[in-house]
């Protein structure tokens, strides 16, 4: 039977590295990034995921980091209908877009309003109160 693709096996039998170049490389934990923190590379995903700790917490802090949710008049007067107390809403760390509309008055009280979501809640009958 004719060998058609001859294995690496039977290709470096004889040679001491087996491709590997010097006898020196290849040698003990040198190949692998060394142990602890060497070869950061490979590990730094599983440092982010599983020691977040690890990581310092020093320096600037983004300047785009927003400190608060965002919600629109949409999203508000499709749950108007499950309101408890009243006509009364409080948005503790929201900010409220002006997209959509406000079908009753409502008085919404949250952390900030844009110019034309006042606008809107104002000409609904409702009122905007500012945490």
């Amino acid at each position: 039977m004719v060998l058609r693709l001859k294995k690496k096996s039977r290709k470096f039998l004889g040679s001491r590295s087996w491709g590997g170049g010097n006898i020196k490389n290849r040698r003990g934990s040198g190949d692998r990034g060394g142990t602890g923190r060497g070869g950061k590379k490979g590990k730094f995903t599983h440092t982010v995921v599983y020691e977040k700790d690890s990581i310092r917490k020093v320096g600037f802090s983004p300047w785009r980091k927003k400190n608060y949710s965002e919600i629109n008049l949409e999203d508000i007067s499709r749950n108007i209908d499950n309101l408890k107390k009243g006509n009364e809403i409080t948005l503790r760390g929201y900010k409220v877009l002006s997209r959509g509309q406000l079908s009753q008055p409502v008085k919404i009280s949250a952390l900030s309003f844009s110019k034309k979501a006042e606008e809107k809640i104002k000409a609904a009958g409702g009122e905007a109160v500012k945490l």
